[in-house]
């Protein structure tokens, strides 16, 4: 009975794609993109570093709108290089390669912010199965499904110690209006909060950790306590 009405109310899409993007994805990189990065920084000792940014970024538009081409989505996002591959055997592929770009964010003043990002890509099967007639999703169902994907995504990584301090979600909802430079304002305004963090730390002040642009609470989705992930365990199981 409760599978049925899982079924039915599609929660166990989000929550599937959540966790598979999690163990097939996000557990295997961001445990090795810090030293991807210092790699990256001693190679080229010109590009200013803030360690705090040394971390992936992973776009989250609750619409599902995702581009291939970040430089695309924005021209004041620029393509810099990619960070070293990672490369593993994986699920019968030799030398599987996992690798992420590398991007110079330019702010209303012209600075340049480099970091890494990247789309979170389960959002592109919400979008495609919200265009599939089989799936039957209407565009509601999908912000729904976005929003608990982002809600338990949120709480896979806050669980996991082998991806600590490694990543950083942002979530947010486009703008009514076009605007030409709004996602670039909205990686730059994380990135600005990672830098102000990185200065308390060596300053010796304790800094609060601030929301995302939209945090969970901001995301006005019900989930009961028997829909959120289950804490992660350690024991193969």
């Amino acid at each position: 009975e409760m599978s049925e009405i899982s079924e039915k109310s599609k929660q166990n899409v989000a929550h599937g794609l959540a966790w598979s993007y999690y163990v097939g994805y996000l557990k295997i990189v961001l445990p090795r993109l810090k030293k991807s990065m210092e790699e990256f920084s001693r190679a080229n000792p010109n590009l200013p570093a803030c360690r705090k940014t040394w971390k992936l970024h992973i776009l989250v538009p609750l619409n599902c709108d995702v581009y291939d081409d970040l430089e695309k989505a924005d021209s004041n996002i620029h393509y810099v290089t990619d960070l070293t591959e990672t490369i593993l055997a994986r699920a019968g592929t030799k030398k599987r390669a996992y690798k992420h770009s590398l991007y110079a964010i330019m702010d209303e003043e012209n600075q340049l912010w480099h970091c890494a990002v990247e789309y979170a890509t389960p959002l592109q099967s919400l979008y495609a199965m919200s265009q599939d007639e089989c799936a039957a999703f209407s565009r509601e169902e999908r912000l729904e499904q976005a929003k608990l994907f982002y809600r338990t995504l949120e709480e896979i990584l806050k669980g996991s110690k082998e991806c600590a301090d490694a990543y950083r979600l942002i979530a947010y909802e486009e703008p009514e209006e076009a605007e030409t430079h709004f996602l670039s304002r909205e990686i730059v305004w994380h990135l600005r909060q990672e830098h102000h963090e990185e200065i308390a730390v060596l300053e010796g002040n304790h800094p609060h950790t601030p929301s995302t642009t939209l945090n969970s609470a901001e995301l006005n989705l019900q989930i009961s306590v028997s829909d959120l992930p289950q804490p992660l365990r350690s024991d193969g199981f």
